[in-house]
């Protein structure tokens, strides 16, 4: 038997060389060899078949962090949102995922609805947090539709896998140019922090993650010991759930799908829908999921988030690279990080700016510099022929800067290069 025999996955033998690829591929996060000091038989890892919370789940939790907290940040400070819906929205969310897909099964903020509304893109008219709450419903509606009637399976047929390898590796490449962003606020911190945990990253006995966010909570103390302080007036204040809709206006539904929902829809497509796919039966082809699935567990959480004062939501590939990096395999991380959420919001919404406070950008730049690394690390399977990677590299640019136009451009290129109409 050849050494490397032993980290084939049953079932491949037999299999044509492009199918045993894929699955080779997909199962290395899934089986890997511990080889003892005595040389005797590697132990072979097997697929967890339900939700664990051991210490790498509760690491692998908060490897969402680096999206999560900025925008929930821009959320509360530039729109004045009420931070208890945004939470309570979120942590049931994640803990629903958790049960339902027993995978990382990400819940992010999306990100061209927060982008427009926390800087008032639109320029135009001003958003207000009724108009966030509309264009989550419009979302929900959208997807949820999208899904019932099977044209999100439609829509992802079309698409080629290396359109889909080239949105996943150029939203990777965002991530980390994002992540530098914010390392770059504090270098010093940032780098020391990127070196030890890229040396730390495989480490099981102390999760990496939880020295990265000691090191950050230190470090925003030192910075700032005032901090201390306002940390030491958080209070417990019980809150329970509420309509948020009420005062809601007609121009507020339609200023948040005209400015918001529509122009989301293409990012949510490929990020959020087809790539997101992607990854998870990737990873986890044991618990494999369909567009037609997520599309409808999409529209379903934006219909009942903004009840409750919710933003719009996504099931994010990044997210999901960002919980596998740091050790997470199934649905207890989102589970872990979800009950945590909710907690904050129903106790200690009054004082979340000043809980999110301990943990400095560099550190949130450093959890999104390695998610990105994950993300693109995880599909560089280019394709065989010159046409399909010349695809993938022409998506995962375009990626970079604007993923629902890149999808859009991958697609066409792909079969522009199918039919013969375009040559290289």
């Amino acid at each position: 038997m050849r050494p490397t025999d032993l980290i084939r996955p049953v079932g491949i033998v037999g299999l044509s060389p492009a199918v045993a690829r894929r699955l080779d591929f997909a199962s290395r996060d899934r089986y890997y060899v511990r080889m003892p000091a005595n040389n005797q038989a590697p132990d072979l890892e097997r697929p967890a078949s339900r939700n664990r919370f051991d210490r790498m789940e509760w690491a692998g939790a908060f490897g969402d962090l680096g999206t999560l907290i900025p925008f929930v940040v821009a959320y509360i400070s530039l729109l004045k949102m009420d931070p208890y819906g945004i939470l309570l929205a979120f942590g049931v969310a994640k803990i629903i995922s958790g049960f339902y897909y027993k995978t990382p099964f990400p819940i992010q903020p999306m990100k061209a609805i927060g982008a427009v509304a926390t800087t008032q893109a639109a320029q135009t008219i001003v958003i207000t947090p009724n108009a966030v709450y509309g264009a989550g419903i419009v979302t929900g509606i959208i997807w949820l539709a999208l899904g019932a009637t099977g044209a999100t399976k439609k829509v992802a047929e079309l698409v080629s896998r290396p359109v889909a390898v080239g949105i996943i590796v150029g939203l990777g490449f965002g991530f980390m140019l994002e992540g530098i962003k914010m390392m770059a606020t504090g270098w010093v911190l940032g780098g020391l922090a990127l070196l030890g945990t890229m040396l730390l990253l495989t480490n099981r006995t102390v999760p990496v993650m939880f020295l990265l966010l000691l090191a950050g909570a230190l470090a925003a103390v030192i910075q700032d010991p005032a901090l201390l302080n306002a940390i030491g007036t958080v209070s417990v204040n019980f809150r329970t759930p509420s309509f948020a809709l009420a005062d809601m206006t007609w121009r507020e539904l339609a200023i948040g799908t005209v400015f918001l929902a529509l122009p989301q829809v293409p990012l949510t497509l490929g990020n959020a829908v087809i790539a997101v796919t992607e990854e998870n039966n990737k990873l986890f082809p044991d618990r494999a999921v369909t567009e037609k699935k997520v599309s409808i567990s999409t529209g379903i959480m934006n219909l009942v988030s903004p009840l409750v004062g919710g933003v719009p939501m996504c099931h994010g590939a990044g997210g999901m690279a960002g919980h596998v990096r740091f050790g997470a395999r199934t649905g207890g991380a989102l589970i872990i990080l979800g009950v945590i959420i909710v907690v904050i919001a129903l106790f200690f919404s009054g004082s979340v700016e000043t809980i999110f406070k301990i943990f400095p950008a560099p550190i949130l730049g450093v959890i999104l510099f390695l998610t990105g690394a994950q993300l693109a690390l995880g599909s560089c399977d280019f394709g065989e022929s010159k046409n399909e990677r010349f695809v993938t590299i022409v998506t995962a640019a375009c990626a970079i800067w604007n993923i629902g136009l890149a999808f859009v451009l991958g697609v066409v290129t792909y079969h522009l290069l199918k039919r013969g109409l375009m040559r290289l």
